[in-house]
C-alpha cells in the first residue's frame, strides 16, 4: 500500500527542525471490530478490520541511553532512561512510552536511544483502538532503529503486555492484532484462542461507518469485570458436565438447553449471548466470502440486540443510533462495538450512500440527545509498516 506522500514530508520536516536528523517513519493502524463482541476473552473468535486512522511516528537513533519523545497531539516532550523504566502506570500518555520499552528489554531486547515524534490520527475515546495503534507504532520504531529482531506475532503479545503493566488496562489481543497485521480492503476472523487468523475481503461497494455516541457511562468497568465472572461460573457449571468444556468457546447451544435448569437466569443469558456470538462471528465470514452484505447486516442486527438483552451492554444512545440506522436508506446492519455503556456503533452501508448516512446521523442523533456525534466513514486498511529514506521496509 502507498505511503501517504504529503504525510511523511510533513512529518519528517518537522523531525528535522526538532532533532536535526533524517528519521525513519513508522505508521499503525487503530481498528473497528464489524462482529464478535465480549467472544475475545472467552477463547472465541472477533471479525475486527484495521481502518485508515493511524499512529504516525517519526524516529532517530541517539548515541546516549534516552528516549525523547515528542506528542503533537498533547503538545508536550517527556524524557526517559532506557536504564530507568520501572514504576507503577501514571496515567498518562508516557506510560505506553515507558512500557514498550521496558518490556522489548524484559524479554532481552537491548534498544538504542531514540528520538520520536508522534502524531496520531486515531480518535481518543472513540473505541478505535488509539492505544494498541500507538504501542505497535512505539514498539516497531524502537526494534527498527535498535536492529532488532522480533517475530511480529511476537510483538503483537508484548504490546499487550505493555498494556496490562505499564498502562493498567487487561485488554485482550485483538486490537493490537489487527493493527500489526491489518489488509488494505480486508477483515480479519481471529480465533483468540490459537491466534490464526484468516482475512477475508470487504466487498469494494459498501462502507463501514463508525457512529460515536459521544457518551462513556461510569458503571461500564465494574459491569464488564461482573460479566467476566458470569462466564466463568457458566465454564465451571458446564465443565462438571462436560470435561472438555475449558471455555465459552466450547459450549454448544444445545448444551447451554441441556443444563440451564442448573444455573442462575443472568449467567445463562450471558453465556448464550458469547455461545451465539461466535456463531454469528463464523457465518459472517460465510456472508463476506460469498459477498452477502445483506446477510452480513443481519448478523449486525442479531449481535446488537444479543448485547442489549443477553449482555446488557448496551443503553439508551446506543440503542437509538442503532434504530435511527436501521430508518436509513443504504444501511445493511449495525451494532454496538467495543465494550458497551456508550461509545461507538459500527454500521455497514452502501458506499453511495455513506455520506448521506453520515449527515442522517449527525441530523437525527442531535436532535434526539442535543449532542453532536462524531461519524467515520472508514475504509479496511493495512497493518503498521515502517519506511525507511522514501523505501518500505518490512519489520
Amino acid at each position: 500500500m502507498p505511503i501517504a506522500a504529503n504525510s511523511t514530508a510533513s512529518l519528517t520536516e518537522r523531525f528535522h527542525e526538532m532533532y536535526g536528523s533524517e528519521p525513519l517513519i513508522v505508521r499503525a493502524p487503530g481498528r473497528v471490530n464489524l462482529i464478535g463482541e465480549h467472544t475475545d476473552y472467552n477463547d472465541g473468535f472477533v471479525m475486527p478490520a484495521a481502518i485508515g486512522y493511524y499512529t504516525w511516528v517519526a524516529a532517530a537513533k541517539r548515541n546516549d541511553r534516552i528516549v525523547e519523545a515528542y506528542s503533537e497531539r498533547f503538545k508536550e516532550k517527556i524524557t526517559l532512561s532506557l536504564d530507568r523504566l520501572t514504576g507503577p502506570p501514571q496515567l498518562h500518555w508516557s506510560d505506553f512510552i515507558r512500557g514498550t520499552a521496558a518490556t522489548l528489554q524484559a524479554e532481552g531486547h537491548m534498544l538504542s536511544g531514540i528520538d520520536l515524534l508522534i502524531e496520531g490520527e486515531v480518535p481518543l475515546g472513540a473505541g478505535l483502538s488509539s492505544s494498541a495503534s500507538l504501542e505497535m507504532a512505539i514498539a516497531l520504531a524502537m526494534i527498527s532503529i535498535s536492529g532488532v529482531n522480533v517475530d511480529r506475532l511476537e510483538l503483537v503479545k508484548l504490546c499487550q503486555k505493555t498494556e496490562h503493566q505499564y498502562v493498567g488496562t487487561l485488554c485482550g489481543i485483538m486490537d493490537q492484532f489487527v493493527s500489526a497485521f491489518g489488509k488494505a480492503g480486508h477483515a480479519l476472523m481471529l480465533d483468540c484462542r490459537s491466534l490464526e487468523y484468516k482475512t477475508l475481503p470487504i466487498p469494494s461497494n459498501v462502507s463501514l461507518v463508525v457512529c460515536n455516541s459521544m457518551v462513556k457511562h461510569e458503571l461500564a468497568s465494574g459491569e464488564y469485570n461482573r460479566r467476566q465472572a458470569d462466564c466463568a461460573q457458566g465454564v465451571k457449571l458446564l465443565g462438571m458436565h462436560l470435561p472438555d468444556v475449558q471455555a465459552l468457546r466450547d459450549v454448544e447451544i444445545k448444551d447451554l438447553e441441556t443444563w440451564k435448569a442448573e444455573m442462575e437466569p443472568t449467567v445463562y443469558r450471558r453465556c448464550r449471548h458469547v455461545v451465539t456470538e461466535n456463531r454469528r462471528v463464523v457465518a459472517a465470514a460465510q456472508a463476506l466470502q460469498s459477498g452477502d452484505a445483506d446477510r452480513f447486516g443481519h448478523l449486525m442486527s442479531r449481535s446488537h440486540a444479543s448485547l442489549r438483552d443477553d449482555y446488557e451492554v448496551s443503553c439508551k444512545e446506543l440503542d437509538l443510533l442503532v434504530d435511527l440506522a436501521a430508518a436509513s436508506p443504504g444501511v445493511y446492519g449495525a451494532r454496538l462495538t467495543g465494550g458497551g455503556f456508550g461509545g461507538c456503533t459500527v454500521n455497514l452501508t452502501r458506499a453511495d450512500a455513506a455520506v448521506q448516512f453520515k449527515s442522517h446521523i449527525e441530523r437525527t442523533y442531535h436532535d434526539a440527545t442535543g449532542m453532536t456525534p462524531d461519524v467515520y466513514i472508514c475504509e479496511p486498511a493495512e497493518g503498521a509498516d515502517v519506511w525507511l529514506g522514501g523505501g518500505s521496509a518490512q519489520a
